[in-house]
């Protein structure tokens, strides 16, 4: 079996790589967040063997990577990720502004003020409660419930728990029914923070394909059939980073292939409500069978700082997170609660606020992208980002070389399970017009010096990280 550090550099993109350049793609996974500090690497011998390359070739990396600070090396000890002394993070630019491209959401819906002052009177009647909430208001329960049966899965609210966010819902669910060692199919790419929460519970990860143009279905039911995954995790609309939605008749198969492989389909909704001009939407997962399990969340469609989200779920399952829920959590803040019902009152303001913002920064970056020889952006609905084929595997040089532009870019190998996607870049495009502006002018520069080859080598760039 690999070691992680082979998964996260993808042994088969190392052919030729010399010693400097494969501590230099080591720093850039620390400097990606994709490997902790006080982590321990594989021998030099046992990475030697791994690449089948020379141990002196290894030894060599490891030399440089230790005189740079990002590792120590102790006598009997291994070598262990570290980072040097004079770390800055995230970006230095003087008085100057980093733009954050990490973080793909909008800032808050116009109606949020307004929303949160009609929820004061309703925050006011819990006053004489315990204040503790395991399942989530009964009104929110009613008003999510409302919303998947407008969308075509009649649900009901004893089928619905509130949660502190989507991924506070995915490690619950994990948490219930997680079996550590068992298989979990995921997307390539998807949501990284997803793979962290399956790699946590035990999980070993089985990838599937997904690009611009959508699913390779093919594969995804050859892989549930042969391999029987525990659960799978999926984002079938506006996937998150490729901006793909999986069609409607896909659904029901999958749904099927899913039920008779005994695979949990875990669904993320979070950015279900985020069309631009999709056309007619389809109807969620969940409406192709009770063991769908459906997580979704205020933080796209609202606001990121609104930390409120829900499980769908059949009502045994229910029950079970609702056992497994106090050991870590005893319920959803109030306040939260109050506030996503009258906000939830009024999904056409909601959801038109959205596409707007959302039109006006695909256009940004549209425009942006098409002043830049070799990039083209894909077709994009919906959703919270551009996946850009950038031509070359140059995605990690591409993200060091935006820091000194004072830009923090993911590289496309930070939303896979091992080191691949380096063609591809995550631009989001949820940002005001004047920031998104700024970022294209600063994606331009780096992506000029990438071109020139003018630009300084990974292990020449500040250390900063990607958060």
């Amino acid at each position: 079996m690999a070691s992680r550090l082979v998964e996260q550099l993808g042994a088969d993109n190392l052919a030729g790589a010399t010693a400097s350049g494969l501590a230099g793609r080591i720093r850039a996974l620390i400097l990606d967040g994709r490997l902790t500090v006080g982590e321990k690497l594989p021998s030099e011998r046992a990475l030697a063997l791994e690449l089948r390359r020379s141990r002196s070739t290894m030894t060599r990396a490891y030399g440089i990577l230790e005189a740079d600070g990002y590792v120590a090396r102790l006598h009997g000890g291994g070598t262990r990720v570290a980072l040097p002394h004079d770390y800055i993070s995230p970006v230095t630019r003087g008085d100057d502004e980093a733009i954050d491209l990490s973080i793909a959401s909008m800032d808050s819906t116009p109606g949020l003020y307004d929303a949160t002052v009609r929820s004061l009177p309703r925050m006011a009647s819990l006053r004489g409660t315990s204040g503790y909430s395991l399942r989530g208001l009964p009104e929110l329960r009613a008003a999510v419930a409302r919303r998947f049966t407008e969308r075509g899965a009649p649900t009901s609210p004893d089928e619905v728990i509130i949660t502190s966010g989507a991924l506070n819902a995915v490690n619950l669910v994990l948490a219930t029914i997680g079996r550590r060692g068992a298989h979990a199919l995921v997307e390539q790419p998807t949501f990284p923070h997803a793979l962290e929460a399956l790699h946590r519970h035990g999980y070993r990860l089985l990838p599937t394909p997904v690009d611009v143009d959508g699913w390779d279905t093919a594969h995804l039911s050859d892989l549930l059939l042969s391999r029987r995954p525990h659960v799978a995790y999926l984002i079938p609309d506006f996937h998150n980073p490729t901006g793909a939605t999986l069609p409607e008749a896909e659904r029901s198969r999958l749904a099927a292939t899913a039920r008779s492989a005994g695979t949990h389909l875990i669904v993320d909704e979070t950015t279900a409500e985020l069309d631009i001009d999709r056309g007619r939407a389809p109807a969620p997962l969940a409406a192709f069978g009770p063991h769908v399990i459906t997580v979704g969340s205020m933080s796209k469609i609202a606001w990121g700082g609104l930390r409120l989200g829900w499980i769908r779920a059949e009502r045994s399952l229910i029950e079970r997170l609702l056992v497994t829920r106090p050991s870590f959590e005893l319920g959803t803040a109030l306040l939260e609660q109050c506030i996503a019902v009258e906000l939830l009152d009024d999904m056409t303001a909601l959801t038109t606020h959205v596409r707007e913002r959302l039109r006006v920064g695909r256009a940004v970056v549209e425009a942006g992208l098409s002043r830049l020889p070799g990039l083209r952006m894909p077709t994009t609905n919906g959703g919270l980002s551009a996946w850009v084929d950038l031509g070359a595997p140059v995605s990690t040089l591409l993200s060091l070389a935006a820091r000194e532009h004072g830009l923090l870019l993911p590289p496309g190998p930070r939303f896979s399970t091992g080191g691949v996607l380096e063609r591809r870049v995550r631009i989001p495009i949820t940002l005001p017009p004047d920031r998104a502006e700024e970022a294209m002018a600063r994606f331009a520069r780096a992506w000029d010096d990438v071109r020139a080859g003018g630009g300084r080598l990974p292990g020449e760039l500040p250390r900063a990280a990607v958060i």
